[in-house]
């Protein structure tokens, strides 16, 4: 008794379905994960860059007596008092999502924020304000 020969005829439809519905779920179990590194990353690098910032700021400080009057004063001569040493950062950057770190001086001391994902002040979660 002979067999037929055996036609190769690729994967059925219902194979093909059950393999999309392990990738779907997959997806579904890693997506949340992946969100959440790339929001932790985000305010982790403006926390770093904050403490670069706050760094190169009390360097000015401790050259000048003074902080300067923006970030900028830390790339560019912004005053004629003292012996400005700079550049003390090679540019100010923006914070991870793209908006300028919010900055002032007063009384020997400085505030530096960053307003999160919003760029507005307050907010929670991704919006959270960020301060150093």
């Amino acid at each position: 008794m002979q067999h037929p020969p055996r036609r190769n005829r690729g994967f059925t439809m219902i194979e093909l379905l059950v393999v999309l519905a392990i990738i779907a779920m997959l997806a579904l179990l890693v997506a949340p994960t992946v969100m959440n590194n790339r929001v932790r990353g985000q305010r982790t690098t403006a926390q770093a860059q904050m403490a670069n910032l706050a760094t190169a700021l009390d360097t000015y400080r401790l050259d000048l007596s003074a902080y300067p009057q923006s970030l900028d004063g830390l790339v560019e001569n912004d005053t004629t008092r003292g012996a400005w040493a700079g550049p003390y950062i090679k540019e100010v950057p923006l914070d991870p999502w793209g908006n300028a770190y919010v900055y002032s001086a007063a009384n020997n001391s400085f505030t530096l924020q960053s307003y999160g994902a919003d760029g507005a002040p307050g907010g929670e979660g991704d919006d959270a304000d960020l301060t150093h």
